[in-house]
């Protein structure tokens, strides 16, 4: 699978998501998150993305287990930061909110340097490794000036040390992303659901601070919650973790009947768009079983005719600025 560079680092242009290791929405096994990140091995995959907020380090030490005797240095991974695991006691009894896990730690906001310092030796533990490649910020909707001041310089400075090789943020908000880009050294940003086949917000701010301050974008998401991830709209489908709005589900009909059109479907196209812009570095997609993981590799290696994406455009249904950025 073809490489792109994000600073020192080459990460695949498909990296894998590892949320649904945490039992997000439903359980899942062991073994099942182990045959996932062994197929995506075998695809030619080598970005792996967790968090603690994943199950309450469940994702963490699953993806960590699974990847117990592949080569450290052939992967890259990445983790996240701002949130300490802290006991929550009486909570054995409950599941925690959309992850089904016992509630018997909690969530506990935390931007300070040691609070940066303290969740990253956390996860290291659980993922059973010496060291993670990439460290983002986790959401810090609410945090921006703590995050501007005191968290993402607490975590230059652990790349700086070369404790780990990228920092940035992840969030489902371009505009502050931007902002992060604009007036902090950092190297890369996760950008959920943002930049997408339905929505290029992020035209308008943090992909061109992207490419003024050489920061790389990951694309997360890219089905938008599942709207695209299935070649016939589902009537059941949910966009942004909720109902499809009536003039959104009107306009994905029409780029499914023009991915007919072309041979190809939607989730090809959801696959492929986010790769064409050059401030993109990979595209990270949710997984939670092996046959999760070949379709997104065969998704991938589908060839999208370049006259789709000019067709879209001409219908209203892609902004042109995504097509100028593409060819430069």
């Amino acid at each position: 699978m073809n490489r792109r560079t994000a600073g020192d680092l080459a990460l695949t242009e498909v990296g894998i998501g590892a949320a649904q290791f945490g039992n997000l929405y439903r359980e899942t096994t062991d073994e099942a998150s182990t045959a996932a990140v062994d197929a995506a091995w075998v695809a030619g995959v080598r970005y792996f993305d967790t968090a603690p907020h994943y199950g309450l380090g469940l994702s963490e030490r699953r993806l960590g287990d699974a990847l117990q005797g592949k080569p450290r240095d052939e992967f890259v991974i990445s983790t996240k930061v701002g949130r300490l695991l802290v006991p929550n006691p009486g909570g054995e009894g409950a599941f925690d909110g959309d992850f089904l896990v016992p509630a018997t730690t909690r969530r506990e906001w935390d931007l300070s340097r040691d609070g940066i310092r303290r969740s990253l030796h956390d996860s290291l533990e659980r993922l059973g490794l010496d060291r993670v490649d990439v460290l983002y910020l986790h959401d810090p909707d609410e945090h921006e000036q703590q995050a501007l001041s005191e968290a993402l310089p607490a975590m230059i400075e652990l790349r700086d040390e070369g404790v780990v090789k990228a920092v940035g943020a992840g969030m489902n908000q371009s505009a502050m992303l931007a902002r992060f880009a604009e007036r902090l050294d950092i190297d890369i940003v996760m950008l959920a659901g943002r930049y997408t086949l339905l929505e290029q917000g992020a035209l308008d701010d943090l992909l061109p601070a992207a490419q003024a301050n050489g920061v790389s974008v990951v694309a997360a998401a890219i089905y938008n919650s599942g709207l695209l991830a299935t070649a016939r709209i589902r009537p059941d489908a949910h966009y942004n973790y909720g109902a499809v709005p009536r003039e959104l589900l009107e306009r994905t009909g029409r780029i499914a009947e023009l991915c007919d059109d072309f041979g190809i479907t939607i989730p090809d196209a959801a696959v492929a768009f986010p790769l064409r812009h050059p401030a993109v570095a990979s595209v990270v997609i949710g997984t939670r079983t092996e046959r999760h993981v070949s379709e997104a590799a065969a998704r991938h290696r589908t060839e999208v005719p370049e006259e789709f994406w000019s067709t879209l455009v001409q219908h209203g249904l892609l902004d042109e600025r995504a097509e100028v950025a593409h060819h430069g």
